[in-house]
């Protein structure tokens, strides 16, 4: 199961993603995976229409790995966004490989104690610990806000703010 890109980004689907993202990447397909937003009936609606025309799927995780099973992903280049660094994991422990994955933005949760490790990423030290079991996996796992940017190593940028 290989997809194109994986963006952990708790934003989901807004202009950054479709203007820049999908053409760079060539995606046909996103898919939002998160448990919580696939249940929720006004995301679901609102998303796809914030996917400017580009074919959209609101899956949980496990119907998430589960269409990635089916031959007709094969055939589509996919760009999952995963809302939380857990989402990204289990897909990855779910066997997912990607051929990229990049933290985006990452909002901090209200009642969290969070260290800002960018001007747009928040992480805690949950977050922190899981960012490093995907890394552990040899995924590779590095930050960048736009396509063409030079990649961060996402483990170096947790270090340096001591997480």
């Amino acid at each position: 199961m290989t997809v194109a890109h994986m963006r952990i980004d708790n934003r989901l689907i807004h202009g950054q993603v479709t203007v820049k993202w999908v053409g760079a990447i060539g995606a046909n397909h996103l898919i939002v995976t998160n448990d919580d937003v696939a249940k929720d009936e006004i995301q679901k609606m609102i998303l796809p229409q914030a996917a400017r025309g580009v074919r959209t799927s609101i899956l949980g995780v496990d119907d998430t790995l589960a269409y990635l099973q089916q031959p007709a992903a094969a055939n589509e280049r996919i760009m999952i966004i995963a809302k939380l660094p857990s989402d990204a994991l289990r897909l990855i422990k779910g066997g997912l490989q990607a051929e990229e994955i990049n933290v985006g933005n990452q909002a901090p949760s209200p009642g969290t104690k969070f260290t800002m490790v960018t001007r747009s990423i928040a992480v805690t030290a949950d977050d922190a610990a899981t960012y490093r079991e995907i890394a552990g996996t040899g995924a590779p796992l590095t930050s960048k806000m736009m396509p063409n940017d030079k990649p961060a190593d996402f483990l170096k940028l947790l270090a340096d703010k001591k997480l």
